[in-house]
C-alpha cells in the first residue's frame, strides 16, 4: 500500500529537492525540466500489457535498458551543458526510483525477480 506513494513521491516531489540543490535561483524551472524527464515512460506504451504491477521496468522497456542507463550516466559525466546535464540527472533519478519500485516488488514476488532483466544483469555480473 505504501509502495505507490513512495514511488510517486520520488517521481514528483523529491525531484523538487534535486532542482533546488542543482540551482537554488532557478529551482522552479529546473523542477519542470525534471518533471519533463518523466516522458521517458512513453516507452511503456510499447509493452504488452502497457502496465503490469509485477513487471520490473528496469531492463524491460527500451529507455529503461542497460544501454540507456549507461548513456544517462555518461551524459552526466561528459556533458558540459547544464540543461542537458540536468536532464540526464533526471533520467538517472527516474531509473533509481523505478529500481526501488522493482526491489519492493521483488520482496513480495520472488518469481518477479527471477523473470526480470535485473536478475539477468546480476547473473552476468557474477563471477
Amino acid at each position: 500500500m505504501l509502495q505507490p506513494y513512495l514511488h510517486y513521491f520520488l517521481h514528483f516531489i523529491a525531484i523538487g529537492a534535486i532542482a533546488w540543490l542543482y540551482d537554488k535561483k532557478n529551482w522552479k524551472r529546473n523542477w519542470v525540466i525534471l518533471l519533463a524527464t518523466m516522458l521517458v515512460d512513453l516507452d511503456h506504451l510499447f509493452a504488452n500489457p502497457i502496465f503490469d504491477p509485477k513487471r520490473c521496468g528496469i531492463g524491460y522497456h527500451p529507455l529503461h535498458s542497460e544501454l540507456a542507463i549507461i548513456t544517462y550516466f555518461l551524459g552526466v559525466i561528459f556533458t558540459k551543458n547544464r540543461l542537458l546535464r540536468l536532464i540526464f540527472i533526471g533520467l538517472i533519478f527516474h531509473m533509481f526510483t523505478d529500481f526501488i519500485d522493482c526491489l519492493w516488488t521483488f520482496s513480495k514476488c520472488r518469481e518477479c525477480y527471477f523473470s526480470s532483466e535485473v536478475f539477468e544483469w546480476a547473473q552476468q555480473l557474477s563471477f
